[in-house]
């Protein structure tokens, strides 16, 4: 049996009055989506314990099954599987963050993406910061499009940095970077010192001019966040003896994959955006299977989507997931015959309402050849409430993924 499991990432969502009450995913058309619903188990999925943030970093390490706050004692860790997707070798004292290329104006957080800056723009910009203040001993790396990375080394911690995506069109100022104890101060202030310096250097930066005058938002401002350290994970081999394949466009989900042990496929024309190369991707996971018992597929699309606070976008996000990627993949599998089970699910919510990541239940949804479906029929926040997987919390996702049709166990989540 092989093994796929798609994350529409964000994809879940509230309740919309303009949509007659229902969500994004109700009201698309998704009948791939339905499939695996209807030809399998259901439930819902607590991806982000109440002691964790609300970021990506928590929710697909509680996908595969890793426990984050163990891995990162209650912080996301985001710059950390960041930098080894970009290949920094990050040292035992080394502090890596995130750090966004964002819109300021008029005192407010305007984008979190610097209007999605397109990945040639942004990597000069960051260059352009290196060598601006290189002299500090910080190190930035550029990534793809806002997404960058931080390094400090001998940093501390114990910081509270804010995710830009979460407070769009309020205050920055109060959102500046704080210690959480007094041996990260020193910290803190370099770090909102590099915020302050950024913006006087970006200002007049001939890539943001020429953006202005397109009428584009410029990125203006450096935004750091999720700090932490190099974690000690075990392999998915070690932890379940399967091998695996990532195929995403997000450097998390690749730094993640890379301490998980597993293979990153890279896809060409694959953005981390709405303009994402989808065939491609479905492509890419059904030849991984050939070599790999596991593909794991993450597509953005429909996050970026909720943090622009875009229905339209969102739904359009949703239905070219379905018909161009878990279509093309549900025909690849049959007309390869590879007898596989498949799980969809998003990683979290980001509503449509604030923009932000939310921390409620996902619905999930496992197809595996030969097992008895539920009688759930669509995919969809409420209805798969009402499936046989009940709520899973923890690891119990992937142990439920992973368990053997024949016997029937147990299933891993806890009945209501």
């Amino acid at each position: 049996m092989k093994y796929v499991v798609i994350v529409g990432d964000g994809m879940a969502d509230y309740p919309i009055d303009s949509l007659g009450g229902r969500t994004p995913l109700m009201a698309a058309r998704k009948p791939a989506m339905d499939r695996i619903a209807r030809s399998g188990r259901n439930g819902c999925f607590l991806t982000i314990p109440e002691n964790s943030p609300t970021g990506s970093a928590v929710a697909n390490l509680s996908v595969l099954g890793y426990d984050s706050y163990e891995l990162f004692h209650g912080g996301e860790g985001r710059g950390v599987l960041e930098a080894a997707s970009l290949g920094v070798d990050l040292q035992e004292r080394d502090l890596a963050l995130r750090v966004n290329l964002v819109t300021l104006r008029d005192g407010l957080m305007i984008s979190h993406s610097a209007g999605q800056i397109r990945s040639e723009e942004s990597r000069q910009l960051i260059r352009d910061l290196q060598r601006h203040f290189g002299e500090e001993g910080i190190r930035l790396v550029p990534g793809l499009s806002y997404r960058h990375l931080l390094v400090l080394p001998e940093g501390e911690e114990a910081l509270d940095c804010v995710p830009p995506h979460d407070h769009l069109e309020e205050p920055w100022a109060p959102l500046l970077v704080k210690p959480v104890r007094e041996e990260a101060r020193p910290t803190a202030e370099l770090l909102n010192r590099l915020v302050l310096r950024s913006q006087e250097f970006l200002a007049s930066h001939p890539i943001n001019t020429e953006r202005v005058r397109q009428g584009k938002l410029p990125a203006n401002s450096l935004w750091p966040w999720a700090p932490g350290r190099r974690p000690r994970m075990r392999t998915l081999q070690e932890r379940f003896g399967i091998t695996g394949a990532a195929i995403t466009a997000v450097d998390l989900i690749k730094g993640l994959a890379l301490y998980a042990g597993m293979k990153v496929i890279p896809v060409e024309g694959a953005t981390g955006n709405w303009d994402t190369n989808y065939e491609g991707k479905a492509d890419a996971a059904l030849d991984a299977l050939s070599s790999c018992d596991f593909a794991y597929i993450h597509v953005e699309a429909p996050d970026e989507a909720g943090h622009e606070r875009n229905l339209d976008l969102k739904i359009r996000c949703i239905e070219d997931l379905d018909r161009r990627l878990i279509q093309r993949l549900l025909d690849g599998l049959e007309a390869r015959h590879i007898e596989a089970a498949v799980a969809l699910l998003p990683d979290h919510p980001t509503p449509i309402a604030h923009g932000a990541h939310t921390r409620d239940r996902v619905p999930v949804a496992i197809w595996k050849p030969g097992e008895e479906p539920d009688p759930v029929s669509c995919y969809d926040e409420s209805s798969a409430r009402s499936g046989a997987l009940g709520f899973m919390q923890g690891a119990e996702f992937m142990e439920q993924l992973l368990a053997p049709v024949s016997g029937r166990p147990p299933l891993a989540g806890t009945p209501r």
